[in-house]
Parts: structure tokens; sequence; C-alpha cells
């Protein structure tokens, strides 16, 4: 499997603070955006995959809504987590 265990455990070391704490919100982000990232590629590969492309929109709109959460909850973690991970600002001031 692309994500192992200790795979997950390095992303919410880095993003969440501790490698047990898969709970935060930084670090379903960051999940989020490596399984994005990953299902990406393989959407270029095989572009006819129409199942992989509506878990590719799930999970663009739960990372969508984590983010919002994370906005409206602390500006300073939701900036520190776009900028960690490199994303554009999406929330509609």
């Amino acid at each position: 499997m692309y994500l192992s265990k200790e795979y997950k455990a390095d992303i919410f070391a880095e993003f969440a603070g501790s490698a047990t704490n898969t709970g935060s919100t930084e670090g379903q982000v960051a999940l989020f955006t490596k399984r994005i990232a990953h299902l990406t590629e393989h959407l270029k590969k095989n572009r006819k995959d129409f199942n992989t492309q509506r878990s590719l929109q799930i999970l663009v709109g739960k990372r969508r809504s984590l983010l919002a959460y994370l906005y409206k909850k602390d500006i300073e973690r939701y900036r520190a987590i776009i900028k960690g991970l490199g994303l554009r600002d999406i929330i509609k001031k």
C-alpha cells in the first residue's frame, strides 16, 4: 500500500506534532493532501477510472471542510498548514 504505517506516522509527526496524534485537524489535512496527490497521479495514467475520480472529489471536499473549520477556529494554525503543505488559500473572505 502506498501509505504504510510508518509513512502515516511521519506525516502526523511532522504536521500534527506527534505520531500518535492522528485526530488533529492539521494531521488529517496533511494526510488528505498526500492521498489527493497520489490519486491525481493515478488519474493522469488512467483517465477513465471514474471510481477513483469520485473518490478524489470526495477527498477534496473533506479537506476543504477541515480547512474551513480550521479557518474559523484558529486562523494562525490555518495559515501555518497552508504554508507547510504549499496549498492555495481556498477560503472565500
